[in-house]
């Protein structure tokens, strides 16, 4: 216990020291999709901060999980689930004890329409719209809890045909954005700005309908040496860092 508490504090005066110095040098982090928006502000102000530079990949959960187990150089990831952190630590490729619950998702029905989706989500059982589309469930968190959503309405079956199937929680935004489909399950931190949903017309979807979207970080291997790493690993769990997060629409992990 002694130990660990002595190496935790080791590592917080070694990232502290760095950032004093000026030390310059940059991490790369793969990030989900659905924390596009956030993470761009939160890297912005690392980096006015520290000086130091964070480069930013967005995808899918699933697909970075594969890409680190092959090799890929990330250092940091800001999963969309809890599961995959869980099992890279498990798997040699994080450092164990270093994930976190950084945000708690919520999912959204949108449409980019004003007044499409009612605030109770009738509009699915009506299937009065030609397509919907959902993050693929086997990669993005978000489709998952959607298919669950879809599930427990006990339409699932009913709209298949309807579906218009995203790589990612980003591209299945991208399609109901283009209008390339009138509705889609979404993150709701993709449409919210200032309190409110910014644009069209939405159905935020009650966490009883679906597996809660606990969202994990977790330090990569690769990253472990870095000392930038260590730092901006360390900044995501600081209070300015949490109100950023909070202003997206997600809620915080007790």
């Amino acid at each position: 216990m002694y130990m660990q508490l002595f190496s935790k504090n080791i590592i917080l005066l070694l990232c502290l020291t760095y950032s004093v110095l000026g030390w310059s040098g940059e991490v790369l982090v793969a990030v989900a999709a659905n924390f596009s928006a956030p993470i761009q502000r939160i890297t912005a102000a690392f980096e006015k901060d520290t000086g130091n530079k964070v480069n930013i990949s967005i995808g899918s959960t699933g697909k970075f999980y594969t890409q680190i187990k092959n090799g890929a150089p990330y250092q940091i990831l800001l999963a969309a689930d809890n599961e995959t952190p869980e099992k890279l630590e498990k798997e040699g490729f994080a450092q164990v004890g270093s994930k976190f619950t950084y945000a708690v998702g919520k999912l959204v029905l949108w449409s980019k329409q004003p007044g499409f989706v009612d605030e109770k989500g009738d509009v699915l059982k009506s299937g009065n719209f030609m397509h919907i589309s959902v993050a693929d469930p086997k990669l993005a968190p978000y489709g998952l809890a959607a298919v669950q959503t879809l599930a427990k309405l006990g339409i699932d079956h009913q709209i298949t045909s309807k579906v218009v199937w995203g790589e990612n929680i980003g591209q299945t935004f991208l399609f109901v954005d283009s209008k390339s489909a009138e509705l889609g399950f979404v993150a709701l931190s993709q449409v919210y700005a200032d309190g409110h949903i910014k644009e069209g017309s939405a159905w935020v979807v009650p966490e009883s309908m679906h597996t809660p979207i606990k969202q994990d970080a977790v330090l990569l291997s690769q990253g472990v040496k870095n000392p930038v790493a260590l730092t901006f690993f360390s900044y995501l769990k600081s209070p300015r860092v949490k109100e950023i997060i909070k202003s997206y629409g997600y809620e915080l992990s007790n």
